[in-house]
């Protein structure tokens, strides 16, 4: 077919089918024309990059002196040779960072001096690039992306203890440049998972790129959207903490993510069919099989090149990554409270109060938290990050945060109330104790204990350590009890000492007579 004219009708037919978004299998049906000739001329439409309504306009002999002449030329000038033999070198040097076609012709000018103008450089590329390759990959930037998708076809390991044979996922990266390739099993395709995967992609390659592209996986995109899709939380999270951005592929797109499929098949050729077989009993002894088959195909030489994956990778996309960051990324939770009176909020999960600025009181806030830090948001905002702690009923408070009527409350702690009671009295000591451990949350503990421990100014030492060591014959441990048994009086009179069995007795006052 490559030296005979095809009707132009069915040629519009094919381009008109092909922008309404028909597979190649149904022009073929609709056309009638095979299958391998609707192929080629899908890839000369694209590679002219001319939209089908101005195409559709044009006229059978201008359609024609598009799509035919330069195609059935049966033997092109010398001067065309010497410019197609040109462009394998310049495709790949189209890959580095900052490299154009612009540029590619200027130096091509430069040392052609009878070589083709800009514009018949630009045409006989993309013609070029159109017929050596057919499904017209698109081209990337060397350190800019790396795709990341699960494969279709799961793996399995066997359990030593129970023979159940379980069926374990596998996880696919590949840098758009280079193209070198990284694959792994995995138990599942939850988000932990997902991102372990994508973490270890970034350390098998030894750096990381300006993007990366997943599929519309539930792990990295909660709702799909052409324009703006929203990203899982932790997944964003992943690839802010690597400088990252996370450009998801489109719906509908096939090509966004062609480069990924692509690998997939290889790794089932290259991969799946080496391991056939043969028997796992861990994930781990699967991956150490996957890693060996892996290097072999990553220093295959490309089909019809001279060099490899590893090699390309070595020579343009390497330095072209950026660095990992020193510390692995932590997976983290997220939870939605109120910031209380005290400019505090609580992680229920330690019982553990973080202090976040005084003009947020009152405010629901999300709070994030990993093995390590916390990070706390309003509306987008992040107000305030701690290094999480683990001490139950305990605060974590940053003095800038606190209004400075508050301030002098950042210094409260139980060693100092503890030690002011003792300079009164050990029994007072004993009490406060216990105040402190009675109370829920420490900073009504620490306001019960200042207000006890006021009454030694009001009604001096002696009254105070008496209500104590009745109060703690009830049993009652706050400052309403004190208070009360100071204003009856009760301190004055005789402890008694109770039996070990108090009999019962209608007439004996409650709890409720001292609160």
């Amino acid at each position: 077919m490559a030296n005979q004219n095809i009707d132009m009708s069915k040629l519009r037919q094919i381009l008109k089918f092909y922008d309404q978004h028909q597979g190649t299998r149904t022009i073929r049906d609709l056309t009638g024309v095979s299958r391998n000739v609707v192929k080629k001329y899908i890839a000369l439409y694209k590679a002219l990059q001319i939209p089908w309504d101005e195409l559709g306009k044009l006229n059978d002999k201008d359609l024609e002196a598009l799509f035919i002449e330069v195609d059935i030329m049966p033997d092109p000038p010398a001067r065309q040779k010497e410019l197609y033999a040109y462009f394998p070198a310049a495709e790949k040097r189209l890959k580095q960072p900052g490299m154009t076609l612009k540029l590619l012709w200027q130096e091509y000018a430069a040392t052609h001096v009878d070589g083709f103008q800009s514009t018949g450089f630009y045409k006989h590329y993309k013609l070029w690039k159109a017929r050596s390759h057919p499904s017209l990959h698109m081209v990337h930037k060397a350190g800019e992306k790396m795709f990341v998708d699960y494969a279709g076809k799961t793996l399995e390991v066997i359990d030593l203890e129970s023979g159940e044979i379980k069926t374990v996922q596998v996880f696919v990266a590949i840098l758009g440049a280079s193209q070198l390739t990284f694959v792994m099993a995995v138990e599942s395709q939850d988000m932990e998972d997902f991102i372990r995967c994508c973490e270890l992609a970034l350390h098998f390659f030894g750096g990381v790129p300006i993007a990366i592209v997943p599929d519309n996986l539930k792990s990295a995109v909660t709702i799909s959207s052409r324009y703006e899709p929203r990203l899982n939380e932790n997944f964003e999270a992943f690839a802010e903490h690597y400088g990252m951005a996370v450009l998801p592929a489109r719906v509908y797109k096939p090509k966004d993510k062609s480069l990924v499929e692509g690998a997939v098949k290889i790794a089932y050729n290259r991969i799946y069919t080496n391991l056939h077989g043969r028997q796992f009993t861990s994930i781990t002894a699967l991956n150490e099989a996957i890693l060996a088959l892996l290097e072999n195909h990553n220093t295959t030489p490309f089909q019809g090149r001279t060099y490899s994956r590893m090699d390309q990778f070595n020579e343009l996309e390497k330095q072209a990554l950026q660095p990992l960051h020193p510390l692995r990324f932590e997976m983290r939770q997220t939870t939605i409270v109120t910031v209380m009176k005290n400019g505090h909020v609580c992680l229920h999960t330690d019982k553990h109060y973080y202090s976040v600025p005084y003009t947020f009181i009152g405010k629901k806030v999300k709070l994030f938290y990993s093995k390590s830090h916390i990070e706390i948001y309003y509306k987008y905002e992040l107000i305030a990050r701690h290094e999480r702690m683990k001490g139950k009923s305990h605060y974590t408070t940053e003095r800038a945060h606190l209004a400075s009527f508050n301030l002098h409350i950042a210094d409260w702690n139980p060693e100092r109330f503890l030690t002011e009671a003792n300079n009164i009295h050990p029994d007072v000591e004993a009490y406060i104790k216990e105040v402190l451990l009675k109370k829920a949350h420490p900073e009504q503990a620490y306001k019960s204990c200042q207000g006890i421990l006021s009454f030694a100014k009001r009604v001096g030492h002696n009254r105070l350590i008496r209500a104590c060591q009745r109060a703690h014959q009830y049993g009652l441990y706050h400052y309403r009890a004190i208070e009360n048994i100071l204003l009856r009086n009760l301190d004055q009179t005789e402890i008694e000492v109770e039996p070990t069995h108090m009999p019962k007795h209608d007439n004996i006052r409650g709890e409720e007579y001292y609160t």
